[in-house]
């Protein structure tokens, strides 16, 4: 390999025959060719969307644990994909109506997959048209009347 006074060209051209022996870039180039995880996120790899629910629904907690889970089905405005969120707080889901526009996010845990005792369930409702769903379980805000 030469290493001389005009070299640099070689090497560069070497470099980017040569990368494909390292693992890690060939991963890297395999992800990016599939599209990797941004293919099957709802979200298309942001941290938030706004959808608008269609339906309220309640899901069984997984074993050892009983109790009805509420959440609600959320149809996308972005990309029109659906998705279940789930409604944290007590007495949270009577804020929610069917129709309302509604801020979802990931609902934390292992990236991209359930939490906790709630089975499918990978995201949750922050606001409700605009208001803090937080503030109005707690009693400090109003939900507005659209």
């Amino acid at each position: 390999m030469g290493r001389g006074l005009f070299s640099g060209p070689k090497m560069k051209s070497d470099r980017l025959k040569f990368r494909w022996k390292d693992s890690g870039f060939r991963k890297r180039q395999e992800k990016r060719r599939q599209g990797g995880v941004l293919k099957h996120d709802p979200l298309q790899g942001s941290s938030q969307a706004k959808g608008i629910v269609i339906e309220k629904i309640g899901v069984e907690a997984k074993q050892p644990n009983s109790g009805i889970r509420k959440g609600v089905k959320v149809s996308l405005i972005r990309s029109g994909n659906k998705l279940t969120a789930f409604a944290p707080g007590d007495g949270a889901i009577n804020f929610i109506d069917e129709h309302d526009e509604v801020m979802v996010e990931g609902i934390g845990g292992r990236q991209g997959r359930s939490y906790g005792d709630i089975p499918g369930i990978r995201y949750k409702v922050i606001q409700v048209n605009g208001v803090s769903l937080n503030e109005m379980v707690r009693g400090r805000k109003e939900k507005p009347i659209r």
